[in-house]
């Protein structure tokens, strides 16, 4: 395998308990490429990245990362992984600074604290996000879109060379959404990769190098972004609406650099 390429999947069947959800499915992704798994509701594109990540069971095939059997891969300060939105206040005390420290665990250990470098990191990935101003309030106290913002900060502050997003955008406000695209932008001008699921693109279109479109169980499409159609295409089209139920539980129990 190159050493540029970061994921290869191949061959993969991948499902839960006694369902097959995707099969013979074959993806590589190398350095600096901006992936988005396109798809309908419930067509596997959650189950895939997750796959990716070993949170989901491999059937048949085969995944590595960074080149290594992902059962051996342990270097998983390299990844930065954000699930589906979930409400990020419940209930923790925690301002937005402290939950963003948190993705710094995974590069600096538990037990040593945390020293310049770890709050510079902090700092400038709150900053990435637009949350400057409101680095020292409680989380719980922000817009659902600056809660996402957060959790995207979080992963950013571990330094990750690859960012794995689930619908980052989905019920997010339009100013939060532009607030990811430059965050991203950033993060991959500065020699990042990303894999993110959506059901729409909208600000983040121009940053996607790369579309795998999953439907049917496979992968129906690995290449261009394909044109909007529909109501999608049109000018004034609406891109802030969930595509996925909320969740019960809190930033610490769905959010981490793993």
């Amino acid at each position: 395998m190159s050493d540029a390429t970061i994921i290869s999947v191949t061959g993969a069947a991948i499902g839960y308990d006694n369902r097959l959800v995707l099969r013979d499915v074959d993806l590589r992704m190398t350095r600096g490429e901006v992936i988005a798994v396109l798809g309908a509701n419930g067509s596997g594109k959650s189950t895939l990245i997750r796959a990716v990540l070993g949170l989901v069971p491999l059937r048949a095939g085969r995944i590595e990362l960074f080149g290594v059997p992902l059962r051996r891969f342990r270097q998983w300060q390299r990844i930065g992984y954000v699930p589906q939105r979930l409400g990020a206040g419940g209930g923790v005390p925690a301002t937005v600074t402290e939950v963003v420290s948190t993705g710094r665990l995974a590069r600096r250990g538990i037990l040593r604290p945390p020293g310049a470098a770890d709050r510079a990191a902090v700092a400038d990935a709150v900053a990435a996000v637009g949350l400057t101003d409101r680095a020292h309030e409680p989380v719980a106290n922000l817009s659902g879109g600056q809660q996402q913002r957060v959790l995207i900060a979080r992963a950013l502050a571990g330094a990750p060379d690859l960012l794995v997003l689930d619908e980052p955008t989905a019920g997010v406000d339009a100013v939060s959404q532009e607030a990811f695209a430059t965050a991203l932008g950033t993060f991959v001008d500065a020699g990042g990769s990303v894999l993110l699921v959506a059901h729409e693109l909208g600000p983040l279109r121009p940053l996607i190098s790369r579309a795998v479109v999953v439907h049917d169980g496979h992968i129906a499409h690995d290449g261009a972004v394909p044109e909007p159609a529909g109501h999608h295409a049109e000018p004034d089209h609406d891109h802030v609406h969930p595509h996925a139920p909320a969740e019960p539980g809190s930033i610490w129990n769905r959010t981490w650099n793993l």
